[in-house]
């Protein structure tokens, strides 16, 4: 198959070179550093073990109408992030691409061509306007959950830090050709892609984690781990997944695990600094709607009151604006 990946980050580079080494057709959408180092190198991968791998056969372009329609689009990028790749997205999604959406967070199109009473409801935290909605054929979108752990640890070079599964799932439900031909595939490149009956429930499952260690442990510096064994930090995260389930739950949505399985699963990770953490301690913008503001806005729409939910939803904004000189440590 012919794969473009938008976004050469940790995610991407580890999806694209995994792909490249398994013999599928790879192109990087990369900027700056990590064009210049696909372009010249292809794309290096340290596994968990250390070992590193090298996917030389790994492209990169810096305009997407280089290499027009492919079979299927990874996009990877941060939420914030996929307006700005709307017109790049344009030259590689043809008739029978699949776009597959790999970003955190309560997706753009989740209330799209779903039944009942918010159907094709546009969520503003995550796409105001309804710009991407408009720009995007539904018809196209796979949704995914990345489990993941990666870093990129320098242009064209990531590092493997735990875990190969990528839930893949059609936001109708059906169980299609198209998306049994993209497991199967994944699954050649070494990953678990099991196929979900309902995209939406695994999403909010991803996002309970998302919603509640990404805030929590910017604004403290805390790790899983170290959340997770504070009772305190441990005491904060339940509450706001608890106030989280309620909002799923109005949505139609039942979780299969408990709140302290799903703390037990974030621990399991070790000492792992989450995305927003990582994003806030290099100086780049926070994924804050798409994690936080999201299910803010999703409590507002359905009556359910998330109140603490709130509230590290106003402290994360206020350290969002903080200049970055004031909030990096030196």
């Amino acid at each position: 198959m012919k794969f473009a990946i938008v976004g050469a980050g940790a995610i991407g580079g580890l999806l694209g070179a995994r792909l490249a080494l398994a013999g599928e057709d790879v192109t990087f959408i990369a900027r700056n550093k990590n064009l210049a180092a696909i372009s010249a190198n292809g794309f290096r991968l340290i596994d968990e073990a250390g070992v590193e791998h090298h996917a030389a056969a790994a492209k990169a372009v810096g305009d997407a109408a280089e290499i027009g329609a492919q079979d299927v689009v990874l996009l990877t990028v941060k939420a914030h992030q996929v307006k700005d790749v709307l017109a790049q997205l344009a030259h590689l999604v043809g008739r029978e691409t699949k776009l597959v959406t790999m970003v955190n967070g309560m997706p753009w199109w989740y209330f799209q061509g779903l039944e009942g009473e918010w159907r094709d409801k546009t969520l503003e935290s995550v796409d105001p306007g309804g710009l991407i909605g408009r720009a995007i054929d539904p018809a196209r979108v796979i949704g995914s959950i990345v489990y993941p752990a990666a870093e990129l640890v320098a242009p064209g070079v990531v590092r493997a830090i735990e875990g190969n599964r990528f839930t893949i799932g059609e936001p109708s439900g059906e169980r299609t050709a198209r998306i049994e031909a993209l497991s199967k595939v994944l699954m050649g490149a070494g990953f678990k892609a099991p196929i979900a009956r309902d995209i939406r429930a695994e999403i909010w499952v991803k996002l309970w984690g998302n919603l509640s260690f990404n805030p929590v442990s910017a604004l403290t510096g805390a790790t899983l781990e170290a959340i997770c064994r504070d009772l305190d930090g441990r005491a904060l995260i339940a509450t706001m997944m608890k106030e989280a389930e309620g909002v799923a739950n109005r949505l139609g949505v039942t979780f299969k695990i408990s709140i302290e399985q799903r703390i037990a699963g974030a621990e399991a990770v070790g000492a792992h600094k989450t995305s927003m953490l990582q994003d806030m301690l290099h100086g780049r913008p926070l994924e804050v709607e798409a994690l936080v503001g999201s299910v803010v806005e999703l409590a507002k729409v359905v009556g359910v009151a998330v109140p603490t939910i709130e509230a590290i939803y106003r402290a994360v904004k206020l350290l969002e604006r903080t200049p970055i000189a004031e909030r990096v440590p030196s």
